[in-house]
C-alpha cells in the first residue's frame, strides 16, 4: 500500500502569542548564532525552544516533534494525530509526518536539512537514541550543540515577552487572592488549590480569548507538606496554627509565572514568627540586590551572609531565584540565570528573575515548616521593577 512519509496539512486561521515580527527577530538572533558556530541547519527538539522560535507548544504523548531552522526556512515538524493544529499555532512552515513506517519524523526533517550539512542540536535534550537517528538520516558533516547559545538568547526578554509576563504575574495574584479567600479550618489542600486554579484559568481566558488553555496549576501545602518547594497537593485538612505555602502557577502560551507566599491558619506562635520574619527580611534584602552589573553568585553569597548572621543558613534548601520566560515544570528554565553560588551570569536590563528565599525547619523543632516568599522582578537600567502585587508577611497572611 502506497502511503506518504510526510505532507503539509494547513487549514484554519493562524493564532500566535506574538506578532510575526517577534518570531522573525528571535530567528534572526538564532541565525546569527548559527553563523558564528558554522551551523547550516538547526534541529530543535525541546518544548521550550520550539515554542520560543515558532510559538508552537507541542504535546508529545510519546511522539517526537521538531523545529528545523536554516538560513531561509523555519519549519515545525509534527505528528499526524494533531492534524493542522500545529500549523495554526506555528510561525513559518509546518510538515506533518505519518506513522506508516518507522522514522518518518527524520525523513521529514531531512526534506528540509538535506544531507551532509553541519547540524545544530540541543545537547541537553536530544536523547542518545534520537542522536543516533539524526546521524543515520541526516549524515551530518559535523554536529554542534546549539543549546547554550539558545539559552543565552532566551535570557534577554523582548518588550513583547515582558508584556506577557506582566499579565502572568497579575494572573498569579488573582489565584493568590482566591486561595486566601478559600482558606478555612477543615478545608482540604485540594479544594483550596482548585479554587486558585479555577480563578486563574478564568482570568487567562478573559485576558487572552484566543489562547490555548493548559497546564495552569496550584501547589497548596500545609503543615509538614510545606517542607519541600514542589510537594504535590494532598487531601490534608487544615488545622488551627498550620503553616501554609501558597504557590500559584498560571501558564500562558508556554510562559509560566508564579506567586509563592507563606501563610498561617488563624494563629502564629512566636517561634514561627521569628523564622518567617527572618525569611521576609532575606526576601526584601535579596530584592534590593537585583540590579545590572551584579552576578548571580554575588547575590547568593550576600543572602547567605544575611542568614548566617541570624544562625539560619543551615535551614536554606536551594538557590534564591531563577529566570522567567519560556518556562514550565515540564521543561525547566534558563539554568544559566539562577541565583546560586555556582552561577556567574551578570544581571542585565531585560532579564526577568525571581527572588524566593526558603527556610525549612525540621519537624519537632520550634517553628517547624517551610517558609517561602516569591516575587518576579524585571531588571531595569538602574535596578529592578517588582511586578508581583500580592502582599507578603504576617500582617496580611495570618488568615482563616
Amino acid at each position: 500500500m502506497d502511503r506518504p512519509e510526510f505532507y503539509r496539512f494547513h487549514q484554519g486561521e493562524r493564532v500566535l502569542p506574538f506578532e510575526a515580527s517577534e518570531y522573525e527577530a528571535r530567528l534572526k538572533g538564532l541565525r546569527a548564532a548559527m553563523a558564528e558556530h558554522g551551523v547550516d541547519a538547526c534541529v530543535m527538539t525541546s518544548m521550550h525552544n520550539i515554542a520560543y522560535y515558532s510559538g508552537f507548544l507541542y504535546c508529545s504523548f510519546g511522539r517526537p516533534y521538531g523545529l528545523v531552522v536554516t538560513a531561509g526556512e523555519s519549519v515545525t515538524i509534527s505528528a499526524g494525530i494533531d492534524a493542522a493544529q500545529p500549523w495554526r499555532r506555528s510561525h513559518g512552515d509546518n510538515i506533518t509526518y505519518t506513522d506508516w513506517q518507522r522514522n518518518n519524523y527524520w525523513r521529514a526533517i531531512r526534506s528540509v536539512t538535506g544531507e551532509g550539512r553541519v547540524v545544530g542540536f540541543e545537547g541537553d535534550h536530544l536523547t542518545l537514541a534520537q542522536k543516533a537517528l539524526l546521524d543515520e538520516f541526516l549524515k551530518p558533516s559535523s554536529t554542534v550543540d546549539i543549546a547554550p547559545a539558545t539559552m543565552r538568547q532566551r535570557m534577554h526578554k523582548s518588550e513583547a515577552e515582558i508584556a506577557l509576563i506582566r499579565h502572568g504575574a497579575a494572573v498569579a495574584d488573582v489565584g493568590g487572592y482566591a486561595i486566601r479567600d478559600a482558606i478555612k479550618v477543615g478545608a482540604r489542600e485540594i479544594d483550596i488549590a482548585m479554587a486558585g486554579r479555577d480563578a486563574m484559568e478564568l482570568e487567562i481566558a478573559k485576558r487572552f480569548p484566543q489562547a490555548e488553555y493548559r497546564d495552569t496549576w496550584v501547589w497548596f501545602q500545609s503543615g509538614i507538606n510545606t517542607d519541600g518547594a514542589h510537594n504535590p497537593v494532598t487531601a490534608r485538612a487544615l488545622e488551627v496554627g498550620d503553616i501554609l505555602s501558597l504557590n500559584t502557577f498560571p501558564m500562558i502560551s508556554g510562559y509560566y509565572t508564579a506567586l509563592e507566599r507563606t501563610l498561617f491558619v488563624r494563629e502564629l506562635d512566636d517561634a514561627s514568627r521569628h523564622v518567617w520574619e527572618a525569611n521576609v527580611g532575606a526576601h526584601e534584602y535579596g530584592m534590593s540586590l537585583l540590579k545590572p552589573g551584579v552576578s548571580c553568585a554575588e547575590v547568593a553569597e550576600k543572602i547567605n551572609v544575611f542568614f548566617a548572621e541570624r544562625d539560619m543558613l543551615q535551614y536554606r534548601t536551594f538557590g534564591y531565584g531563577h529566570s522567567f520566560g519560556i518556562l514550565s515544570h515540564y521543561y525547566g528554565r534558563e539554568a544559566g540565570l539562577e541565583l546560586r553560588e555556582d552561577i556567574d551570569t551578570v544581571l542585565e536590563p531585560g532579564m526577568v528573575i525571581s527572588m524566593e528565599p526558603m527556610l525549612t525547619i525540621p519537624e519537632g523543632q520550634p517553628g517547624a515548616g517551610g517558609y517561602r516568599e516569591h516575587d518576579i522582578l524585571i531588571i531595569t537600567g538602574d535596578g529592578n521593577e517588582n511586578i508581583t502585587g500580592y502582599p507578603y508577611g504576617p500582617e496580611f497572611n495570618v488568615v482563616g
